[in-house]
């Protein structure tokens, strides 16, 4: 009995100690790893922010867990953040693969795929494409302004009675985008969007959730009917729903006269049909679809945290309403030019983003070669967590960094305030969210029209507020009904 018992201990010891020998030598500090499971118990909780932050006032800034035997380094704090994300860009700018999140894209696309030629030809395509279509122009201006109109309509039959605000955000978000990728609005109840949009929120849930989480833990998981594969089929049913569409602009596009972002998609690759390109079909499907949800999921949840608050802090949204009644006075429409004479209402529009904390860890990146940051060596082929949320409640970065307050934007005069390097919703360098210019555009005339038209109101019967958000690797506040009323003023 005794010598079983001293050779399972020495099997354990041995076990633990060559867990512990698979860290790197100077490798950042971090909590005891179980051996094969690493950190995985505490990072599958359904929100494991919590946890990374608890890690953090342990061990500091930059510091190591363990995804399964995968070793990773969470990097946090503005300044640690700026340092690996801008200052040594190139160096954190991969993306770790055989992880959910590569997978259930394909390793296709231009948010999950590795820092490589085919990611750099679409994101510069995709950059290009988008800006000539009028990101930050007067044309995009327009398709949101005209969208509005549908959603002010729906309003206006339903004043006074409870709405689902995720679907009536999720609605303008999704069709700006259909818009610009395939040319196309759809009715809020059409059937192809409302199955659209509900595959792609599904996607957003399960990544970072704690079944990806497990599916990067443990490779074996993966042949089993678990959670994860909900992604997995979304993905599928969005790619089936777009290939039609872009079969139909095969046949009526016009070369050279492009009407969409899939026309000029298909324009690009007979121009370099005779050379070895990643151009082709199956990467215009997964890229459509990211750019699809980073154009509008991010927008979409950044309003439901912002109408949240205006709903549930009346004095806000009335400040904010006082401010666009005395800007636009008797203007038809307002357009992205007036932001610079509403100083309270970018100040709101921020604070909401910073609350918001849309994309909190980012996406994952990947350490491109050996590197150095805060002192510690980080190998090439490093998994990397940008932990953005603790830069946007950082202490010392803000006035008030734990509560709502517009105050954090403006200075003593009630000038708005240019954001500090804290500020970082969509990441920043060479990473940083391809939507980010049309998500500005987006929030800014999508609440001043409706701010402008209605009063919002939290339910009488919808009980206390949930401020709370749900984890995700976009997050989200949980469901919430809101009423509006036309202004006394309309």
């Amino acid at each position: 009995m005794f010598v079983s018992v001293l050779l399972l201990w020495i099997c354990l010891c041995f076990i633990l100690l060559h867990f512990r020998s698979r860290k790197p030598k100077n490798f950042p500090p971090g909590p005891i790893a179980l051996p094969f499971l690493g950190n995985a118990l505490d990072l599958t909780v359904a929100n494991p922010l919590g946890y990374l932050e608890s890690l953090r006032r342990t061990y500091g800034n930059v510091y190591s867990v363990f995804i399964g035997r995968r070793p990773a380094v969470v990097v946090s704090g503005t300044r640690a953040l700026k340092e690996a994300l801008v200052n040594k860009g190139m160096d954190f700018a991969g993306r770790p693969q055989d992880m959910y999140m590569n997978d259930i894209t394909e390793r296709r696309g231009v948010i999950f795929v590795d820092y490589c030629p085919a990611w750099k030809e679409h994101r510069r395509f995709s950059f290009m494409t988008m800006r000539n279509f009028g990101f930050g122009k007067q044309s995009m201006e327009e398709r949101i302004v005209q969208e509005l109109q549908y959603t002010i309509n729906k309003l206006e039959k339903n004043t006074g009675k409870s709405l689902d605000a995720q679907v009536l955000f999720h609605n303008i978000a999704s069709n700006v985008m259909s818009q610009v990728l395939m040319n196309k609005r759809f009715e809020y109840d059409d059937t192809f969007n409302v199955k659209y949009v509900d595959s792609f929120i599904t996607i957003n849930k399960m990544i970072y959730g704690r079944w990806s989480f497990l599916y990067d833990c443990f490779h074996w998981v993966r042949y089993f009917p678990l959670p994860f594969n909900k992604g997995f089929k979304a993905v599928q049913t969005l790619k089936s729903m777009l290939s039609p569409v872009i079969n139909e602009h095969k046949k009526t596009r016009v070369p050279g006269e492009p009407r969409d972002y899939i026309d000029c998609y298909l324009d690009e690759m007979e121009k370099r049909t005779k050379e070895g390109t990643s151009f082709c079909l199956e990467e215009l499907l997964i890229t459509c679809i990211n750019l699809h949800t980073a154009g509008s999921d991010t927008s979409s949840n950044t309003l439901l945290t912002g109408f949240l608050y205006l709903m549930t802090k009346p004095h806000i949204q009335e400040r904010c309403q006082q401010e666009i009644d005395q800007v636009l006075g008797g203007k038809d429409f307002v357009t992205y030019e007036d932001r610079h004479n509403m100083p309270y209402v970018q100040a709101v529009i921020h604070e909401i983003q910073r609350h918001s904390d849309t994309v909190p860890l980012s996406v994952f990146h990947e350490t491109t070669r050996d590197t150095e940051l805060m002192g510690y060596d980080i190998p090439k082929g490093t998994t990397i967590i940008p932990n953005l949320s603790s830069a946007l409640s950082e202490e010392g970065q803000w006035k008030f960094p734990h509560e709502f307050n517009p105050e954090n934007f403006l200075n003593q005069k009630g000038e708005f305030v240019k954001p500090s390097d804290a500020f970082m919703p969509f990441s920043a360098g060479l990473r940083v969210c391809p939507g980010e210019a049309l998500a500005r555009m987006e929030l800014f005339l999508i609440m001043v029209t409706l701010l402008r038209k209605f009063r919002f109101i939290w339910p009488e019967d919808a009980g206390e507020p949930d401020y709370e958000l749900v984890f995700g690797i976009t997050a989200m506040p949980k469901p919430y009904n809101m009423k509006a009323e036309l202004r006394a003023t309309q």
